[in-house]
């Protein structure tokens, strides 16, 4: 039976007051046995080598669409295996509800808008020159390659298309992807402004491009596993275009709705991949000592790929819960309890600070995280909320969240303020009711803004029908 690590107001767990209590009734009964166990379950295991790493990143999957998350019409045993052996979180978050802006938060640990990061780049034939992670920032491939780690990155970049935003200049040994935000994954020849390369150089991708990503991650562990390495895992599913292989389509004959079957099985594929990802990191004996994370860059897109982000409102592009709380799993099998269910708001900004505090890297000089290490919260050496608040800036418009309060300011209009741990779908704005915190609020989210960066290019346009539709094709 797994742990649920509780934020307030919700029903808390007594599985640790029942492990304080069997310890001392241990004492008076002279059974060493259960003594054992409880101070094994209180205290994490040695560290025994620099764990490896691997961050498998979705793109677009909606918060309802895997199993542990509550799905009924899509089996994901795979990634639910990682929260049956690990930890998964209830209130998980991005630092932006679009692919680009959040990628780079995660890659830095930082709100992207301290950096000027605000925007999606738009079409690859009208992409600013100003566009890409900027030189300034410190990535966590930076980080791990000082501390002796092979770095391999695999699948969508979407950080840069100039050469000196390249993943191989940002950090990264290795690279099999694509540089731009979406891909087909069945025509090799469709993205000639957006190819995949191996390194820097185009190949000739005939495989359907979620099944390349997988072998390219189980290669990558294969060459790699007497360790250290740190293995970015990007897929594009279940991105547009909607295509999948006719043997996936197949196991979903049940769904009627055509554009949700054809979600299915683009998810069953990334799924079945992480499996092969997992099953590399058992068969090499190495699952132990390797720290996993899997989430969604943002929320589902519903109207585009048939998503869904029940019982949250909104979607991608927006700074409602649907927008921008997110599937978010954590396996460490010689650090993490498995089956920790964990309440307490937490964002993607967290996974730098975690993998470089498991690797046992300082950070640069200079160099200040938005996010926290996650591990002693999982663990059980720290209590509390890891996060004061957070914070999402998109256009005008802003949201906070500090403990199960939500405002939410759009770019014209009154704030709102939401109690997510009564009304997670956002129906309810109780702003009259609590003045006094709603104004708190607004002013910490003030202050947050006040420290960011004007964007370092504009917000794209939206791309013309003929290219949205060739791309599509």
């Amino acid at each position: 039976m797994g742990t649920r690590i509780d934020r307030p107001g919700s029903e808390r767990s007594r599985s640790q007051e029942l492990c304080r209590r069997d310890f001392f009734v241990t004492i008076g009964a002279g059974s060493a046995a259960l003594l054992s166990g409880c101070l094994h379950a209180l205290r994490p295991s040695p560290i025994r080598r620099k764990p490896n790493i691997i961050i498998i990143v979705a793109d677009d999957l909606g918060y309802a669409d895997t199993g542990v998350y509550g799905c009924k019409d899509i089996p994901t045993p795979s990634i639910d295996s990682l929260a049956r052996k690990g930890a998964r979180f209830t209130d998980a978050y991005v630092s932006c509800p679009v692919c680009s802006p959040s990628r780079a938060g995660l890659m830095t640990g930082r709100y992207q808008q301290r950096f000027g990061h605000w925007y999606n780049p738009g079409h690859p034939s009208q992409v600013s020159p100003r566009f890409g992670l900027p030189l300034s920032e410190t990535t966590l491939a930076d980080v791990l390659k000082e501390a002796g780690y092979v770095t391999c990155a695999v699948g969508k970049w979407h950080l840069g298309l100039r050469e000196e935003f390249h993943p191989m200049k940002r950090g990264f040994d290795e690279f099999f992807g694509f540089l731009h935000g979406s891909h087909s994954y069945a025509n090799p020849r469709a993205d000639n402004l957006n190819p995949v390369l191996r390194g820097t150089q185009p190949v000739v991708q005939e495989e359907y491009l979620t099944h390349a990503f997988t072998r390219e991650a189980v290669d990558c562990i294969e060459r790699h596993h007497g360790g250290p390495f740190f293995l970015y895992l990007s897929y594009n599913a279940v991105h547009t275009p909607m295509q999948a292989p006719k043997e996936y389509l197949d196991r979903f004959g049940h769904i009627t709705d055509t554009k949700r079957r054809v979600y299915a099985a683009m998810l069953a594929a990334m799924d079945d991949g992480i499996g092969a990802v997992l099953d590399t990191l058992r068969r090499t004996g190495i699952e132990d000592d390797t720290l996993v994370f899997f989430l969604s860059d943002n929320g589902g897109p519903p109207r585009a790929n048939g998503s869904n982000n029940a019982p949250l409102r909104g979607a991608k592009g927006t700074i409602l819960e649907g927008g921008i709380r997110v599937p978010f799993l954590i396996q460490w099998p010689r650090r993490i309890p498995s089956g920790v269910v964990y309440e307490f708001p937490v964002i993607a900004l967290d996974v730098f600070p975690t993998s470089a505090a498991a690797s046992g890297s300082p950070l640069p000089p200079g160099v200040a995280l938005d996010g926290v290490d996650l591990v002693p919260y999982l663990a059980g050496a720290r209590r509390g909320a890891p996060h004061d608040a957070l914070f999402w800036k998109r256009d005008g418009g802003g949201a906070v969240r500090k403990d199960n309060w939500k405002l939410l300011k759009p770019d014209n209009g009154l704030a709102q303020l939401y109690n997510l741990s009564t009304d997670v779908g956002e129906s309810v704005d109780v702003a009259l009711d609590h003045p006094e915190l709603a104004a708190g609020l607004a002013g910490a989210l003030a202050d947050w803004e006040s420290q960011l960066k004007p964007p370092l290019w504009d917000r794209p346009r939206r791309k013309a029908r003929k290219a949205r539709k060739k791309r599509a094709s």
